[in-house]
């Protein structure tokens, strides 16, 4: 009798997995569509703040390429181009700083075409509320000290945390996490310098995209 009493409620405790499994599996399908686009929805608002619409006349997010470079990202890396009556004025780039604190860093770094910073926001981190968590601009307006900024010869000093002898500030207590951020930034702005013509001429179209 025993060994049937646990047998059924093993059934039973099976049956409740596989019902929680299938229903979490509901629950993500139907909620994938509506977070993408409201990731869309917010990722479109923030290229809109770095490039302003009097910078270009096109579509911003639907003029989404993916860059392929070993030197930028181990992944391809999404470009967003903007140009105005058909000659390119600035790029967004979605970047990743793998060295965070806590782990990666996504960021969207706006550039214009003559490879000076437009600005730079961060997308989505797992840093250390109230220490790395500076660097998002409702925390703090530390993530505007690279607006105007661009990357002069093959080595400006200029780009480190103050602490390795740079002028971009850490935060107290918190020193890896602006130093990842900032090392990201110099990549992605020395990169864009040297390759971005390149880019533009081998850039493929992002997934759901047409050339």
């Amino acid at each position: 009798m025993i060994g049937k009493s646990m047998q059924r409620n093993g059934l039973i405790l099976a049956a409740f997995a596989v019902a929680a499994t299938l229903l979490v599996m509901l629950v993500a399908r139907l909620t994938a569509e509506p977070i993408a686009r409201e990731q869309q929805r917010e990722l479109l608002q923030v290229l809109n703040q770095l490039i302003p619409p009097a910078q270009h006349d096109n579509d911003l997010y639907a003029s989404c390429r993916l860059i392929d470079d070993a030197d930028l990202a181990r992944t391809p890396t999404p470009m967003y181009l903007a140009t105005l009556n058909g000659k390119p004025t600035a790029a967004a780039l979605e970047v990743v700083a793998p060295n965070g604190y806590s782990g990666a860093i996504r960021l969207l770094v706006a550039l214009n075409w003559n490879g000076e910073v437009a600005g730079v926001r961060t997308l989505q981190h797992q840093e250390t509320p109230g220490l790395g968590d500076k660097i998002e601009l409702r925390k703090s307006d530390w993530i505007l000290s690279f607006d105007g900024m661009t990357v002069n010869g093959s080595d400006d000093e200029r780009w480190a945390v103050r602490r390795d002898g740079g002028v971009f500030d850490q935060f107290t207590g918190a020193t890896i996490t602006p130093r990842a951020v900032v090392q990201a930034v110099e990549r992605t702005v020395r990169r864009f310098k040297q390759q971005k013509l390149q880019w533009q001429q081998t850039a493929t179209a992002c997934e759901g995209e047409t050339s």
